[in-house]
């Protein structure tokens, strides 16, 4: 690691037994990012370098979440879970040699902002040693407190179990972000001892060992809800709240008009154009990207989406991934598009299926109409051609291909391809039988009086 470059270490060792769940704690998902995924992009662009993420054993999946967001990073297994400055000690061998910065966060605070983490590493660029993120708790039960001299310096953090009476009245509380400058972090780490109440080895008292060497702590402080962390499904609801009225907001901010808001999910990297118009119940799944002057119309469901200028979407259709709608395109009720492109000024109005298919531009495909595009062990590509009419109810049986300009007749099951301009129809036909209708109700009401009078 380069001198001077940023490190950061994520704390990501915690069982998180509150959440009962298989699934590692830092691994549940917040706007469709995973907790540690989120925490480790925001490191990123504060200039971390490199990341090293504290895991216990067993836990699966570390990896490739924090690589989304960070492909280098380093994994460093905590065996015993002896406290976070033994979870920072863990680290060791993947920071030997470092001389820079070195950024310390938790891999459960999701809400962490890029800006705030930036300012604390630069207090220590400023000239303190180290730097504490704090903030203020309407209710610090619970919280480590910041104990600082008149000067404003931290002296001391505080757990809750540790506190005296006087230390549990501050409000100025640890989120557990910590900045360094200190050229040999692991030095201050072996001072650290377990004689507390938990008998632990606590990361917060890295401020009463540097304070005792002469040396300089400050502190930065933030909003209590950026520095939330998850320990239950209450509280990833909660943080699921907070991230979304983020996210809506800053849509709302670029140009993007929301009937109502609060009823609009939004994903971490949901894309949205100027002048987009999205009606209430809309959920937006990852990797979407919606260009300008496109209506998403109510109760629609999209992910893994491109969407084009001025496209309407909806309402209740479901875009799934490879869904690829071109300029001017039109995607209605009860719709699914999956893995299809439906090219410039092309229309799918009504209860229809589109997978692995490409609608020619200006193409019209009427209601009900599916692509069969599975045979039981594979799928299979439909092309429907610019302009051409697809009758309602039709079946497109894949791997078939259906000309420019080309009509199918409605109700017809197509499994041969069309030329183009020509005309497919494979309804049986219509049969006709005079007065049929009226003998049928004839007989059905002599039934019923025959039947009324056996009971009278």
């Amino acid at each position: 690691m380069t001198t001077g470059q940023l490190a950061a270490v994520v704390l990501a060792a915690g069982k998180g037994t509150r959440m009962k769940s298989d699934l590692p704690k830092v691994l549940h998902r917040v706007a469709g990012l995973s907790m540690l995924g989120h925490v480790v992009a925001r490191v990123r662009d504060a200039g971390a370098m490199r990341a090293v993420i504290v895991v216990s054993p067993d836990q699966g999946g570390v990896r490739e979440a924090a690589s989304e967001a960070m492909p280098d990073v380093s994994i460093a297994v905590q065996e015993r879970q002896l406290g976070t400055a033994d979870a920072v000690g863990a680290a060791r061998g993947a920071l030997k040699g470092h001389k820079g910065p070195v950024l310390i966060v938790n891999g459960d605070t999701p809400l962490l902002r890029t800006e705030t983490l930036a300012t604390v590493v630069d207090a220590t660029k400023a000239g303190v040693d180290i730097c504490v993120l704090g903030f203020r708790a309407q209710n610090p039960f619970g919280y480590g407190r910041l104990i600082t001299s008149e000067g404003g310096t931290v002296d001391a953090i505080r757990e809750e179990l540790d506190a005296s009476d006087e230390e549990k009245a501050i409000n100025l509380c640890n989120s557990g972000v910590i900045a360094l400058r200190s050229a040999d972090v692991m030095v201050l780490l072996d001072d650290i001892t377990n004689d507390n109440a938990k008998r632990e080895y606590y990361l917060t008292d890295i401020v009463g060992v540097a304070r005792e060497r002469g040396m300089t702590v400050g502190v930065v402080e933030c909003g209590e809800d950026e520095v939330l962390g998850v320990n239950s499904r209450n509280q990833l609801a909660g943080v699921e709240a907070i991230m979304q009225q983020h996210l809506r907001a800053a849509a709302m901010a670029d140009g993007v008009t929301m009937h109502a808001p609060e009823t609009v999910h939004l994903c971490h990297d949901t894309k949205l154009g100027r002048d987009v118009v999205i009606e209430p119940n809309v959920v937006f799944g990852p990797n979407v990207s919606v260009g300008n002057g496109v209506a998403i119309l109510g109760f629609s469901h999209i992910e893994g989406a491109t969407i084009a200028d001025g496209v309407t979407v909806g309402p209740f259709a479901r875009l799934r991934p490879g869904a690829d709608l071109r300029d001017g395109t039109k995607v209605g009720n009860f719709v699914e598009v999956k893995n299809a492109t439906i090219e410039t000024g092309a229309k799918v109005n009504h209860l229809a299926y589109i997978g692995d298919a490409r609608v020619g531009a200006g193409a019209n495909v009427g209601a009900g109409t599916i692509t069969c595009n599975y045979d039981g062990a594979a799928k299979h590509f439909t092309d429907i051609g610019a302009g051409a009419f697809i009758g309602s109810n039709s079946a497109l049986v894949a791997p078939v291909s259906i000309g420019d300009g080309a009509y199918v007749g409605s109700g017809s099951v197509i499994s041969h391809d069309v030329s183009a301009g020509a005309l497919a129809v494979t309804r049986a036909k219509q049969v006709e039988k005079d007065g049929w209708a009226d003998r049928k109700r004839g007989t059905a009401k002599a039934k019923t009086r025959q039947k009324n009078s056996v009971k009278g």
